[in-house]
Formats: structure tokens, sequence, C-alpha cells
């Protein structure tokens, strides 16, 4: 067979596709589908993540945990690094201790399980000047304390009206809600696929799908090969097939 036969072929197969209303609607049903994926993402992001947030700053969680880094300070372009062996204690306002932690080589501590209220992180390593920070535990997911040379004392640095949860509960509504909404777009889209009446409204529907991301890649590439088959089959749309007159 020669190309000009092969391409014929190919040429003829396309032209099949296209005028096949199967094609159309397996194209619309493929969009449904990965929209469907998106909007179900959304709905899982809007129950899921604002809450595990708020959980956090709720009237009952009554405990939570203290991470962080301890690194030394930055002195003619060398510090920075992470100091093991540092003794980081959380004090209640009174000054006794609730609980501590020796910072490991690459220089973190966790403490856990301590109660939600106003306390003071104490950190002190030979050598170096001793750091206090008030805080709320929960309030902050990593406090990194800088460690400068000397026998002095810094602070108190108080850090807790700095709580960056009410920002993240906003952008995980605004993601959640974007979400949900393009997939809401993109099924939209997919039925007017399916019905072949407005073929930019679907086109243009169809891609604000694409922007849902349901289960990452699955979804995005279902609605772009219903989109590619939507594009195939688009004379068989009335505004289209009306404009090609």
């Amino acid at each position: 067979m020669s190309d000009d036969e092969s391409d014929s072929g190919f040429e003829l197969w396309l032209h099949d596709l296209s005028i096949d209303p199967a094609t159309r609607v397996a194209g619309a049903i493929l969009i449904i589908l990965g929209s469907a994926l998106g909007a179900m993402l959304g709905v899982l992001l809007m129950a899921a993540d604002p809450a595990d947030i708020m959980g956090q700053i709720g009237e009952g969680q009554s405990s939570d945990t203290v991470n962080g880094v301890v690194i030394s300070s930055l002195e003619n372009n060398s510090g920075g690094d992470p100091i093991e062996g540092v003794l980081v204690q959380l004090l209640n306002e009174d000054r006794t201790t609730i609980a501590s932690d020796i910072t490991d080589s690459g220089g973190r501590y966790s403490i856990v399980d301590v109660p939600r209220q106003s306390s003071i992180l104490y950190v002190q390593h030979p050598d170096n000047n001793t750091v206090e920070i008030l805080l709320v535990p929960g309030d902050h997911s990593q406090i990194i304390v800088t460690l400068e040379p000397g026998d002095g004392f810094i602070g108190p640095i108080d850090m807790r009206g700095d709580s960056n949860l009410a920002d993240s509960v906003f952008v995980g509504f605004f993601i959640a809600g974007i979400t949900l909404l393009t997939g809401l777009a993109g099924i939209v889209g997919g039925l007017e696929a399916y019905n072949g009446n407005k073929y930019n409204r679907s086109w243009w529907f169809s891609f604000f799908g694409l922007f849902s991301r349901g289960m990452i890649f699955i979804g995005p590439l279902l609605i772009l090969i219903g989109i590619g088959l939507m594009y195939l089959t688009r004379d068989q749309f009335t505004d289209y097939s009306s404009e090609g007159q």
C-alpha cells in the first residue's frame, strides 16, 4: 500500500469518526467523568481540609505539638547550620516546665501533646544567648529559633498574635471552592457536548474543567481526550455547522 493510500485510509477513518454521533457522545462522557472526579475532589477538600485546620483552633482541641528547628546565626557569610544538643523547654506562664526536648543532628525538636495555652518556649545552649518566645502550641507549624553567640538573653518574643491558621483556612476554602466550581463547569461542558448544540460553550466549560485536577492527572487526561473528540466532531454541533454554511 502506498503512502497516499495509507493517508487516505487514515483520513477516511477520521472522517467516519467525525460524522458518527457516538464519537461526540464518547467525548462528552469522558469530559463529564473527568470533571466529576474534580468536583468530588473539591467536595472532599471543603469537607476535610478546613475542618482539620479549624480543629487545631477549636475550643474542643485541648492539646497540640510544638515543632521547629534551632540554627546558628549568620555571620560573615557563615552560619545558618542546625545545632544539635540544644535544650528546648516549654514553660507555663509561671515558668514551671511543661515538657522539653533536645535537638537532633538536624537541629529539629518536637514537644508533643502539650496544652493549648499561652506558654513560653525557652531555648538555651552554652556560649549562645538564651532565647525566650511567647506562643500558643499549634498556632505555628514550625518555629525556627536562631541562636547568636553570647551569654545574654533575647526576648521575650511574642508570637501569640501571629497565627497564620486563619489564612490557611481561607486558602483551603478558596482552593476547594475553585476546584468544585471548575469541576461543575466541566460537567456542564460535557452535557453541552452531549446535546450537541453550542460548540464554543461546550469547549470553554470543558476547558475550565481541566483546572479541577481530579485524581491529579487522570481527570484532566479524560477531559483532554474528550475535548479532542469534541473538536473532531465539531461539525455535529448546531451552531458550528450553521456558521460553516
